[in-house]
């Protein structure tokens, strides 16, 4: 895990029912003495989620719908803080921090996780959209829930399904980062399939159609979790669309779950003639990952960008390079 992760060593167990008691009734011993949830659980891992939001990150109230993603919050910190060290890679190694850098959220969801931990951490403003009224309202909730976060977290309704960045902006609006965590899989059918091997290796058999366990322990439905073409189909039409818009966002970034997708990004990077791609590696227990990066400005581009944008921000500190994943013990995340 990224060193400036709040979960890098663990779960602390202690603090965080310590915070919210909820949390106590879901604890349960491990073979080795430890304290862990049923990672299989779904209210366990929705309650270990309002626990850490509320102990590391000061979020009261966060709650989803039911069927809605209830994402691993480690993973989600990971991707913020790669992205960080990405920006002071254009900003003398200090990652710019404050309000007035702005990051746009693509498919923000009904749980909001992104914009609570960037502004938490990092000062950020967001905006987040995404084509799913309810889950927006929802998020829209958690904002009430926080008035801090008022100005901080704009949500925005995407009305086009298959617009992503196309007709979204408005006139003069520019972006120091966009950040997606894209649907993965390419139909519903795919989503049981590999929900049944998770399940499967838990010894649960939740994934069955018909059954009355949820399909997947971290939840999820409908765009959320696929589109036609799946995680490579989306990134592409999302690097296809961003051309359109090339100097509104500097850089314009996606997770990336499945390595094999890796060489039909990078192809679909060369066709749109960007000037700069990275690959930033991630890595939450034996679990590996990597988020794409790219941006159609040079050099000069971004030394512009840096003085008429980030030269009157507060640096956050100058980013600690991530140790080796296998540096330490793993954290006690979702184990499959």
């Amino acid at each position: 895990m990224h060193p400036r992760n709040k979960n890098a060593n663990g779960y602390d167990f202690t603090a965080l029912t310590a915070t919210s008691a909820a949390l106590a009734k879901y604890l349960k011993t491990t073979p080795a003495g430890t304290s862990s949830i049923d990672f299989a659980n779904p209210a366990a891992v929705k309650m270990l989620n309002r626990a850490i939001l509320m102990h590391h990150y000061g979020v009261k109230g966060w709650d989803i719908p039911a069927g809605y993603l209830c994402p691993p919050i480690p993973g989600r910190a990971d991707y913020l803080h790669a992205v960080a060290d990405l920006l002071a890679s254009c900003n003398k190694k200090n990652i710019p921090a404050g309000s007035a850098v702005r990051v746009l959220d693509i498919g923000t969801g009904a749980n909001l996780v992104y914009p609570l931990i960037g502004h938490a951490d990092y000062g950020w403003s967001f905006l987040g959209t995404d084509i799913d009224e309810a889950a927006l309202a929802n998020a829209q909730a958690i904002i009430g829930k926080n008035p801090g976060l008022t100005e901080a977290i704009e949500l925005r309704h995407q009305p086009v399904w298959d617009n992503i960045f196309t007709g979204l902006l408005r006139s003069g609006e520019h972006f120091d980062l966009s950040i997606c965590n894209p649907p993965f899989h390419n139909s519903p059918d795919d989503v049981l399939a590999v929900s049944q091997r998770k399940w499967n290796k838990l010894g649960k058999p939740g994934a069955r159609r018909g059954s009355s366990e949820p399909r997947l322990n971290f939840g999820g439905g409908g765009t959320e979790l696929w589109c036609n073409g799946g995680e490579r189909a989306f990134v592409k039409s999302m690097i296809e669309q961003s051309a359109q818009i090339p100097k509104r966002v500097l850089w314009f970034t996606s997770l990336v779950s499945q390595a094999d997708n890796l060489p039909h990004i990078e192809a679909a990077l060369k066709k749109a003639k960007v000037v700069e791609s990275r690959i930033l590696p991630m890595a939450q227990g034996q679990k590996q990952s990597r988020v794409v990066a790219w941006t159609f400005c040079a050099n000069g581009d971004h030394e512009k960008w840096r003085r008429d944008r980030w030269s009157a921000t507060p640096a956050f500190g100058r980013p600690t390079l991530p140790e080796s994943p296998d540096a330490g013990q793993p954290p006690a995340v979702d184990p499959v």
